[in-house]
């Protein structure tokens, strides 16, 4: 049975303290960095050194002061709990989260309140905030093209929220053996990091197929680069040249 609960004037109000339990428990999952959340956050310095120097490049940017990204409105398509949406609003960014996944908002709103952050977090698509009129300098589409039924009309989408030079930065996954190998036999059969069937390797792209999508969809790219995993070391790195299994691309608005 749901508790009712009060404000700090005795009232009643409308919040479930057993729904925000549950909410409480899914945030501390996301945030685990040993939960099943573990290959993100061994990804994440990797992608963010990538994302914060690709956006300091492009608005001139200077990455050792408090807050560099002031004034810049980004888009965190498929947020998932916040991974990349915190670190933004840190840096000064206004910046709107946005997940088709209804139940990843409520635990991304209160990780960030915890935080102490005020980020905008919305259920929708790419899709709706393009009907919306919404605009934005930057979008961060990471680890998301590879789980839409059309990648063509999505990115088409999120050429439309991007204003005039506006920058967009996505990642995903080759299309290869080595992908398959590491990917799907590795993380989600033998480390079982990740569920079975988070991933259809049909639905990998490989670096080609992704810029003639993009310029397909209006936008000009302008960077590649893969995120390499090392298993002796357990870290993640950029690369110039080995873009088999993970890469990220970065496009602009023509």
């Amino acid at each position: 049975m749901s508790q009712t609960s009060h404000d700090k004037d005795g009232a009643p109000t409308s919040i479930d303290t057993n729904e925000v339990a549950k909410f409480e428990a899914m945030a501390a999952e996301w945030w685990d960095s040993e939960g099943k959340f573990k290959p993100l956050h061994l990804m994440n310095p990797c992608r963010l050194d990538y994302i914060t120097h690709q956006i300091a490049g492009e608005f001139d940017r200077d990455l050792k002061k408090d807050t560099p990204f002031a004034g810049l409105r980004i888009l965190d398509i498929g947020c998932g709990g916040g991974l990349l949406s915190e670190p933004m609003a840190r840096l000064g960014a206004h910046v709107v989260g946005a997940d088709a996944a209804a139940g990843n908002i409520p635990v991304a709103k209160l990780h960030a309140e915890q935080s102490g952050l005020t980020i905008d977090y919305r259920h929708t698509t790419a899709e709706d905030l393009a009907t919306l009129g919404e605009t934005f300098d930057v979008i961060l589409n990471m680890e998301v093209i590879e789980h839409v039924a059309d990648p063509l009309s999505y990115l088409k989408a999120c050429n439309q929220l991007l204003g005039d030079q506006g920058l967009m930065l996505c990642s995903t996954l080759n299309r290869n053996t080595k992908s398959f190998v590491m990917a799907i036999i590795g993380a989600e059969w033998v480390m079982r990091w990740l569920p079975k069937g988070t991933h259809d390797w049909r639905k990998f792209i490989t670096p080609d197929e992704l810029f003639n999508l993009l310029q397909q969809a209006g936008l000009k790219p302008v960077d590649k680069k893969g995120m390499v995993f090392n298993p002796v070391s357990w870290r993640w790195s950029l690369s110039n040249r080995d873009l088999s299994c993970n890469y990220v691309t970065a496009s602009l608005k023509i």
